[in-house]
């Protein structure tokens, strides 16, 4: 029997996805469990398993669409087998009266505007497609023109039936026709937000609503890379020894250790720690479990294939959900000390800068010590300065003296 396959909900709060690309096509065979298809959340881009087994009789949601949860976009069966009565997934829609677009009351006239326009036009040019006087284009097209300030009616659609499709919209952008009336024209490239982008956007905005605070420290960091390169074979690295190292600090002052969440704090027994990691796609923040329970070796290990996931956008959304803190981590490019922006709901975030080497007073005398600035941004909702500091202050003796977690 022909089982249909709906867009699954792959986390929290997510409503549509965008179909990026069918790692099948129809009349392939299909295992369940085996990959079928890429599909493109707020949070990630991920491989979709199969549902079950047989061959993919029909796909019912193109790539590039952007589909409901729980819609129907494909059908698997037995060969020869009747296709049900499916008809093709619906693109994720907006309200015909939303803000920006064309009031009802107007649109015959709208309509005759647009037929007078087209009377005036070279043969060869095609009207985009339209309905009841409204152009048919998919939500990311209209959001893009919005943005863009970009009249949809003027657009000629690519998509299927003349549908204007967001590749329309931005090569529209990019065209000094569509300027600002008025405005000099600008030799400025225009890059649309991908979906990691405005999840970016979303939580930045929302992180600088917390009423957070900064602190810092500078930690001696002679016996841990003297620990780092005990365990240079197995690959660890200054970042894994200050994740295990944090993980432990958290669990003795586990105030900062929680998230800030409907007006209640959440205190975690565990610590699942974020890594901040760059990406050609922006900034996306896998998560390292039970870390205070891992050996170093053990979370090299994750760290590494976690960033590798990362880079090859092929994370999960379990990899990316569950943290109750973050490290970011930019030493490696050079940078002395910075401040970090929340990554709500967690309630603490660590932002550690390079190592260098500097002078200083060591009984009596000056010495060269290698040192690491660290600074902690919190919630004041969640965590206190003086807790916050407790916990720097902790996090510092471990790095000082590693021998200090046993």
């Amino acid at each position: 029997m022909a089982v249909e396959v709906s867009l699954p909900r792959l986390g929290q709060g997510m409503e549509a996805g965008t179909i990026v690309r069918w790692l099948k096509s129809e009349g392939d065979k299909v295992e369940k469990g085996e990959a079928l298809y890429e599909l493109d959340t707020d949070k990630v881009t991920q491989e979709v398993e199969a549902e079950a087994s047989g061959i993919l009789l029909k796909i019912l949601a193109q790539e590039g669409a952007e589909i409901e949860v729980g819609k129907r976009i494909a059908v698997i069966g037995e060969q020869g087998e009747d296709v049900p009565d499916a008809e093709a997934a619906e693109e994720v829609d907006e309200d015909p009266r939303e803000e920006g677009s064309p009031g009802p009351a107007r649109d015959e006239e709208r309509e005759r505007g647009r037929e007078t326009s087209a009377d005036d036009e070279p043969p060869e040019t095609k009207e985009p497609a339209s309905s009841n006087g409204r152009v048919k284009a998919s939500p990311l097209a209209r959001r893009i023109a919005r943005e863009r300030g970009i009249d949809l009616a003027s657009l000629t659609g690519t998509g299927p039936d003349g549908r204007v499709v967001a590749e329309d919209v931005e090569r529209a952008a990019t065209t000094p026709a569509h300027a600002t009336a008025g405005a000099a024209p600008l030799e400025a490239e225009v890059v649309p937000l991908t979906s990691i982008r405005r999840t970016i956007a979303k939580r930045l905005t929302k992180a600088w609503e917390a009423p957070a605070f900064q602190i810092s420290m500078s930690a001696d960091m002679t016996r841990s890379l003297a620990l780092r390169e005990r365990l240079r074979d197995e690959k660890v690295t200054v970042t894994d020894v200050l994740t295990k190292l944090a993980a432990i600090a958290l669990l003795r002052h586990r105030e900062v250790n929680a998230h800030f969440v409907d007006d209640e704090i959440r205190i975690f027994p565990s610590a699942n720690i974020g890594l901040a990691v760059a990406t050609e796609r922006g900034l996306v923040v896998p998560v390292i479990r039970d870390c205070e329970r891992k050996s170093l070796v053990q979370i090299a290990a994750d760290r590494g294939a976690l960033v590798s996931r990362a880079r090859e956008a092929k994370l999960s959304t379990d990899d990316l959900e569950g943290g109750t803190f973050t490290i970011s981590n930019l030493g490696m490019y050079g940078v002395e000390q910075f401040i970090a922006v929340l990554n709500p709901p967690q309630a603490a975030i660590l932002a550690v800068g390079a190592i260098e080497e500097k002078p200083v007073a060591e009984d009596g005398e000056v010495v060269v010590r290698p040192l690491m600035s660290m600074t902690l941004t919190c919630d004041h909702r969640a965590v206190d300065g003086a807790k916050a500091a407790e916990l720097l202050r902790e996090l510092k003796a471990l790095l000082e003296e590693p021998g200090l977690a046993l």
